[in-house]
């Protein structure tokens, strides 16, 4: 049964989905937070699935993808670390930090997309999502919404702070290959990326960013790359060590929503390319 906040317009479950990759056999737990528009119970919305930092479905994680569900999404947050402990949040302290950074170089990277596989799957089962997918992460969350777009039905991936992509350095062995898939052309021709950095963020250095933002244009990739005046974790409206830009945030969410509703809010059928050419005038 899911739960509805009478003077809210979302409403909020969870689905625990089994995995083929935990070694565990552990489900997956993804929480689903949809649009409840009343008198209309047969609505259907595009569905974002948005992928959380190191400490899973955090509540500032939880609110984020509540401010894009009202928005008229149908959004699926999954909890990261499975393999290794329930879905409940991570604690935003020193043991919390240190043990999802421990989890995030544990983890397989097959697993890593295993769980956008079923998030995206779960999605396209809901009577309430139309099947068009965006894609939409921090930090962790970020580097997984990139992947994400891997997938052809994920017609667009907003990416904030998107950690290890450049130093290939996400999941086990520290060995991953994210930007060896963009420079394969595995996202030429597919969905529209954008990249959200601050340029303050020690955690992807000047270099990172050139060295993404050179392979995705190499590669041909519809990127928007955004580069502002903030340090890490610049969303998190919580334990953010003093880092969170709420007008930035603001801004940028709205950056985010003209994409998701441009790409997946309306359906524009098959792109055709007409072979002309961009007209050169004032």
């Amino acid at each position: 049964m899911a739960e509805r906040d009478p003077q809210s317009n979302i409403t909020k479950t969870y689905h625990d989905i089994p995995t083929k990759l935990d070694p565990n056999g552990r489900p997956i737990r993804i929480f689903v937070i949809a649009p409840n528009v009343r008198g209309y119970p047969n609505a259907k919305f595009p569905g974002v699935v948005c992928f959380s930092e190191i400490y899973q479905v955090t509540g500032p994680v939880e609110r984020f993808a509540g401010q894009i569900a009202s928005q008229g999404y149908v959004v699926a947050c999954p909890s990261a670390y499975h393999e290794f402990e329930g879905p409940e949040p991570i604690p935003y302290d020193v043991e919390g930090t240190d043990r999802g950074n421990k989890y995030k170089i544990e983890k397989e990277l097959a697993a890593y997309d295993e769980d956008a596989t079923l998030a995206i799957d779960l999605l396209c089962s809901l009577k309430n999502c139309n099947g068009r997918i965006a894609a939409t992460g921090m930090c962790l969350g970020g580097h997984l919404a990139f992947r994400a777009a891997f997938d052809r039905r994920v017609l667009a991936s907003v990416c904030f702070f998107a950690t290890d992509i450049h130093s290939a350095t996400l999941a086990k062995g520290k060995n991953d290959d994210t930007l060896i898939r963009v420079n394969r052309g595995d996202l030429t021709g597919k969905g529209e990326l954008v990249m959200i950095f601050g340029k303050q963020d020690t955690h992807v250095p000047r270099q990172g960013r050139d060295l993404i933002r050179k392979t995705l244009e190499d590669a041909d990739v519809t990127t928007s790359f955004l580069e502002v005046q903030a340090q890490h974790a610049f969303v998190r409206d919580e334990s953010s060590k003093g880092r969170w830009d709420a007008a930035l945030t603001r801004s940028l969410f709205g950056f985010m929503m003209e994409v998701f509703e441009r790409t997946v809010g309306r359906d524009l059928g098959e792109r055709v390319d007409n072979g002309g050419s961009i007209e050169h005038v004032c």
